[in-house]
């Protein structure tokens, strides 16, 4: 099990279906793929939970959730 955080969606490329999220608790952007995502794709400005674990490349975020106070993503 990894470190909770939290952060916004810095990017996304939706035809490859990965991103990037800032968060405080990292020093560079954590990776993302959309196959750690319920739901329709993420908007940039979106904000997330999510636990972050160290991947083959770098951190990469696990078991995203979408909290109430994010940007986009309308169903």
């Amino acid at each position: 099990m990894g470190l909770m955080a939290s952060g916004k969606v810095a990017f996304f490329h939706d035809r490859k279906g990965y991103g990037f999220i800032e968060t405080p608790e990292a020093d560079d952007d954590v990776f993302f793929h959309m196959d750690d995502i319920d739901g329709p794709e993420p908007q940039e400005g979106e904000e997330f939970e999510f636990e972050i674990e160290e991947g083959e490349r770098g951190l990469r975020a696990t078991d995203l959730t979408r909290t109430d106070s994010g940007g986009g993503g309308g169903f």
